[in-house]
């Protein structure tokens, strides 16, 4: 079948959900990190997260539209732009249940780093605590927001743009001096309400020709 988005909608026959991020899967998941001006820590997932260029490493993340029942951004856009600086934190499939639990929307002024039960370590290079338990963590520098054409409903969609100023590794999941997959588990976001992680039996190799 075709469909075109602009008409059609993300749900033409026979689809009864939205069809699309379905489609661009798997995706990381972008587990962030900052701090308002307040000093309050904030830690959100985002479906819309990736990796933009390695030298220098720069990331990206979506927020995409308000905040429940307000017409305010998101904390985790507000909070990168007001002070420059946001955390990435690589979620395992081991704290899947906390990663959902902060997807939840809190008050202002809520830790939800703290109401998932999550233990924050300080950052070396930004004020952004980093999960703890998380084995990898990127400290980020804000760049840039990019606006893109809003929903259909008229929210916001916005990228936010960093540069990679710290790594934290840890070393349990480092095996021959690579990065062990098998050992890290990393959580992949599908369509719907579906998730995917890798398993051992799932990473295979493949040289580059030439």
């Amino acid at each position: 079948m075709f469909f075109d988005p602009r008409s059609d909608g993300m749900k033409p026959e026979p689809f009864t959900h939205s069809v699309y991020t379905a489609i661009v899967v798997p995706r990381p998941i972008g587990w962030i990190s900052t701090v308002g001006a307040d000093g309050v820590v904030n830690l959100a997932p985002f479906s819309f997260f990736n990796a933009l260029t390695g030298d220098p490493p720069c990331v990206m993340y979506c927020p995409l539209g308000f905040k429940p029942g307000t017409t305010e951004p998101k904390d985790s856009l507000t909070n990168a732009e007001a002070t420059g600086e946001f955390v990435f934190n690589l979620c395992t499939y081991d704290l899947r249940e906390q990663m959902n639990a902060t997807s939840a929307h809190e008050p202002a002024g809520v830790d939800e780093m703290a109401a998932a039960g999550l233990a924050p370590a300080p950052s070396k290079n930004v004020k952004p605590p980093r999960v703890a338990a998380a084995p990898i963590a990127l400290e980020c520098k804000y760049l840039e927001t990019v606006r893109l054409p809003p929903s259909s409903s008229g929210s916001p969609n916005n990228v936010v743009i960093g540069e990679v100023i710290g790594i934290h590794v840890d070393d349990a999941v480092i095996s021959d001096g690579i990065i062990d997959i098998a050992k890290l588990r990393p959580l992949a976001r599908l369509g719907y309400l579906d998730y995917a992680t890798i398993e051992p039996s799932a990473v295979f190799s493949m040289a580059r020709p030439g």
